[in-house]
């Protein structure tokens, strides 16, 4: 007989965890508790939906620095490669972008949604949505269904908990994983921000709100480290708290080792020149602007909104005219337009990130199956599990990959069920 498989979520691996087990033959029941599945799918990419990003499962893993040789198995199952096919195959043309991050052509996540949720519905899969699951029926040590919110059981010969992290909580995804996989005897690693906006001390951030600088650098040091943990060019967003953007949530994902106010945020507002150089077009500007106020000569250099910040913080009067800065002023201000220093102080919330570190240990998890070594025909995927990767598609490659490995698994037919 076939198998019955549950899959507790309907996000990115519950789907595709969804279509492999239908794929093996099983009879497969997904629960969500939303109205709607993969709701927080339809923010991701800023609304455009980063699907994977177009390298090896090798590059992924390097990118992944959590756990990351734990997805060997899985990444090598379900490729990016693969990733690409089932949607382009669905109806869903990509296209290739900067960082190989790879999006559909219409820019629109509720395409990716569409062919994931018709897939599973063309797979025959019953999709039952505002039921979420409080608890698993284990019978002799073994997962033989979910009990749901309003009472009823359904019964299985596997489940899949995919029902995401603790990131984004308003798109469902509020830990009820971890309650269900800690009551079948899992442990958890300690449950984080990932890829998440930072606060920082000062007004410097507070001032510059709302604006955003591209093709610039940012480089992260800790301590006095001279040596960056994390340097990129790309976009940055100040606001009323601290940083956001991209560069910026990519960079939390490296101050994990110790306290984040152990670190330092430096940012190079003109990556393309070095300080030599820019001093030179810095005197070139202060020379076109002579007799004007130094205030009014920056404007070729910086955005309007930039330029009483970095005047006040190079210590030079706003007022004196362009003809009076002198050459050590003149090359002071040029080495801070390539150093802003910020001073972050915390991460912002947990329900602001965009991923969650931490979660059930992978050590508990077999990771040729994604099924559990303590409690057979429980099997897990995506973001509960304790891995987490940088931007650039590389999360949804994961929640892609374990889903598909999960539900082949969890509808192989053993001896034992």
């Amino acid at each position: 007989m076939n198998k019955r498989v549950i899959v507790v979520g309907a996000g990115a691996s519950g789907m595709m965890a969804a279509h492999f087990a239908a794929d093996e033959g099983a009879e497969v029941i997904v629960v969500e508790k939303n109205k709607k599945p993969c709701r927080k799918l339809m923010i991701t990419g800023k609304g455009r939906c980063n699907v994977t990003n177009n390298s090896s499962p090798d590059n992924i893993i390097a990118h992944t620095p959590t756990n990351g040789r734990f997805l060997y198995s899985a990444l090598n199952f379900f490729t990016p490669q693969d990733v690409m096919s089932f949607f382009e195959a669905a109806g869903v043309p990509l296209k290739t972008e900067r960082g190989d991050r790879v999006f559909p052509v219409s820019d629109k996540a509720c395409d990716i949604v569409d062919a994931l949720i018709k897939t599973v519905k063309k797979d025959g899969c019953k999709i039952l949505t505002e039921q979420a699951v409080s608890s698993l029926v284990i019978e002799n040590g073994r997962v033989r269904g979910v009990v749901t919110a309003q009472g009823e059981t359904i019964n299985g010969d596997s489940v899949i908990i995919s029902c995401g992290g603790a990131s984004y909580p308003l798109t469902g995804s509020t830990g009820d994983g971890y309650n269900l996989a800690l009551a079948a005897g899992h442990t958890q690693a300690q449950v984080r921000p990932s890829l998440v906006p930072i606060e920082c001390a000062g007004d410097i951030c507070r001032r510059l709100q709302g604006l955003s600088l591209k093709n610039i650098r940012l480089s992260v040091y800790r301590g006095d480290g001279k040596k960056p943990v994390y340097s990129e060019l790309g976009e940055l967003l100040f606001t009323h708290f601290g940083v956001s953007g991209p560069l910026i949530l990519s960079a939390s994902s490296h101050m994990k080792k110790c306290s984040v106010e152990d670190y330092r945020l430096v940012i190079d507002l003109k990556p393309a020149l070095d300080t030599d150089t820019l001093d030179k077009r810095i005197l070139r500007d202060l020379s076109e602007f002579c007799n004007k106020d130094f205030s009014n000569s920056l404007g070729k250099l910086l955005p309007s909104k930039l330029i009483p910040v970095i005047i006040k913080l190079s210590g030079i009067s706003p007022h004196i005219k362009c003809n009076s800065v002198t050459r050590e002023q003149r090359r002071a201000l040029a080495e801070l337009i390539k150093a802003v220093k910020l001073k972050p102080t915390s991460f912002r919330p947990l329900s602001e990130a965009i991923i969650t570190s931490g979660g059930i240990k992978t050590k508990e998890i077999n990771p040729k199956t994604m099924e559990s070594k303590l409690t057979p025909g429980l099997y897990f995927c995506g973001e509960v599990i304790d891995v987490d990767a940088y931007t650039g598609g590389y999360n949804l490659q994961i929640a892609f990959s374990t889903g598909a490995l999960a539900g082949k698994s969890s509808a192989e037919i053993k001896e034992d069920t």
